[in-house]
């Protein structure tokens, strides 16, 4: 998703001021860090362990991880060649854009309705229903932008006050993995449903822009001054929400058949709250807008003919 890249932080010291020397780790805090990381590994295994008993949840899972391989991908080129043009990543911008919404009407909204009714909705409910969920999808997201510390290309920080200790490169990790939830949410309520095949096509489509938006994420890294290998290892990082959004789509859904089409209508309003209050406007704001419509049309079209075609 578009976010503002850090500079990096190199503030300059007060004249006379040499930098501290780092002190070596005391017993003890060796100590604490073997003990955090050994419940890391059991809380791990034992998470995993879950997750193989769980058909729906360990599917949605694998397709959470084709759409963060998918953005690992799309930095490889970063290695090498430096730049991409402005209208490039705008139409970049566009096209991911287009296959969300098409995602969002086509993978979650209408079967949304579809599932409602099938559990003996009314018309009016159903739809009200949709809308309810896709407004609290929408709200959670408006939220969680003010809340958390971030950071945008066009707003520059944003949410809540950051530590004087949080590097601005972590204000980016932020913004990465609170774009790209909604993404991994729309993977896992989509097995969730129960329709593989719709499923997969949602995966797909997600998948397939995830591909230029790791390009641009580690071409802005690049860009802001960050060494070749960090630039493309955050890139690489910033899809690693996405399966795990998806495992917590999945698992909250098949918790009760009744939460089906609130996860479905909360997805696809926390999706289409990124698409117009982030991408959009980043992909309009430097004077590409016909580029930037032109990569939307076409990113609807190719998600709506897998949908349509694979559902």
């Amino acid at each position: 998703m578009p976010v503002h890249p850090p500079s990096p932080d190199n503030a300059a010291l007060p004249a006379g001021h040499a930098p501290a020397a780092r002190q070596p780790l005391h017993w003890r805090q060796w100590l604490g860090l073997a003990i955090v990381l050994t419940g890391g590994v059991v809380g791990t295994l034992q998470i995993w362990q879950w997750i193989a008993q769980q058909p729906v949840v360990l599917s949605a899972l694998l397709g959470g991880s084709v759409a963060a391989l998918a953005t690992a991908l799309g930095t490889l080129p970063v290695m090498l060649s430096q730049r991409i043009s402005e209208r490039t990543q705008d139409t970049m911008f566009g096209f991911g854009a287009g296959v969300m919404l098409a995602a969002c009407s086509f993978s979650l909204i209408i079967p949304g309705i579809n599932a409602s009714r099938a559990a003996g909705a009314g018309a009016w409910e159903a739809g009200g229903t949709m809308g309810a969920a896709i407004l609290l999808g929408a709200l959670v997201l408006l939220l969680m932008e003010r809340l958390l510390p971030h950071e945008h290309f066009i707003k520059g920080v944003e949410g809540g006050q950051a530590s004087r200790t949080l590097r601005r490169t972590w204000l980016f990790v932020f913004a990465i993995a609170l774009h790209n939830l909604p993404e991994g949410l729309a993977i896992g309520v989509g097995y969730a449903s129960g329709d593989t095949m719709r499923a997969g096509a949602l995966a797909t489509g997600i998948a397939i822009q995830d591909v230029p938006e790791g390009l641009v994420v580690a071409v802005a890294l690049l860009a802001a001054g960050y060494k070749r290998w960090l630039a493309v290892g955050l890139g690489m990082a910033s899809g690693l929400v996405e399966p795990l959004g998806a495992v917590l789509g999945a698992a909250v859904v098949s918790y009760s058949a009744a939460l089906l089409p609130w996860g479905l209508g909360f997805a696809a309003g926390a999706m289409l709250f990124v698409i117009s209050h982030e991408i959009i406007p980043e992909s309009h704001r430097k004077g590409h807008e016909s580029w930037a419509t032109g990569g939307l049309m076409l990113g609807f079209v190719i998600m709506m003919v897998l949908d349509t075609a694979l559902g």
